[in-house]
């Protein structure tokens, strides 16, 4: 057999075919032959010299899915120009304006059909954004006095949780009225630590993400 003199480039068509089938079927529903069948005539031995196992994709897909949002973490909490709570709401706007968003409210993934991909997202919010990001931001605003809180850890896990799930209308099938409802409720949580950062543009687009979502679920 003929070395692949391509690698990176059939890595990334594998995780881009993958993420397609897991968003559309989910990931219990999806095969690895599904994503052969979609690879535009590679072999299972092109995945297989990748991958072990359909789980082994999984955990890359997540990986690219997270890293992109990571490195835009890390540029917002390393900013000398902004204090904590700057940052936390610039966080929050650039988080829910990025293009990407319309392409994954669009493709409508059933999280109910997702349970390993949720778990992998949800571990990656606890282990990985709120103590490597949220939390020294939290840190930060406690020591120049723009955010108040006796347990910024905690505190960081709270407010990822409930943006990236409580408030996901995907997660929940939620309608717009009940996506703004949620967030108006996020609003006055965070406002009780200090932190008013939610502006009418942020509920505008997430009201525009919902009705995207609802029209392609």
């Amino acid at each position: 057999m003929a070395r692949n003199k391509h690698p990176e480039e059939t890595l990334n068509l594998i995780l881009d075919v993958a993420f397609r089938l897991f968003m559309e079927k989910g990931y219990e529903y999806t095969s690895i032959q599904d994503i052969i069948d979609n690879l535009g005539g590679l072999s299972k031995g092109a995945i297989y010299h990748h991958f072990k196992s359909k789980e082994d994709i999984l955990v890359a897909v997540t990986d690219r899915i997270t890293a992109e949002s990571n490195q835009m973490l890390a540029a917002i909490r390393d900013r000398s120009d902004l204090n904590g709570k700057e940052k936390l709401k610039t966080i929050f706007k650039e988080s829910i304006m990025r293009p990407v968003q319309n392409d994954i409210f669009t493709a409508a993934p059933d999280f109910h059909n997702n349970p390993k991909l949720l778990f992998s997202l949800l571990h990656d919010t606890i282990e990985e954004a709120a103590p490597n990001y949220i939390f020294p931001i939290l840190l930060q605003g406690i020591s120049d006095g723009s955010v108040e809180t006796e347990y910024p850890e905690q505190l960081a896990e709270l407010i990822l949780l409930a943006a990236n799930v409580w408030m996901n209308p995907m997660m929940f099938d939620s309608s717009e009225e009940e996506s703004y409802r949620k967030f108006m409720v996020f609003d006055q949580m965070l406002r009780g630590f200090g932190l008013d950062i939610i502006d009418r543009e942020m509920i505008e687009r997430l009201q525009e993400l919902t009705a995207i979502y609802q029209d392609n679920k």
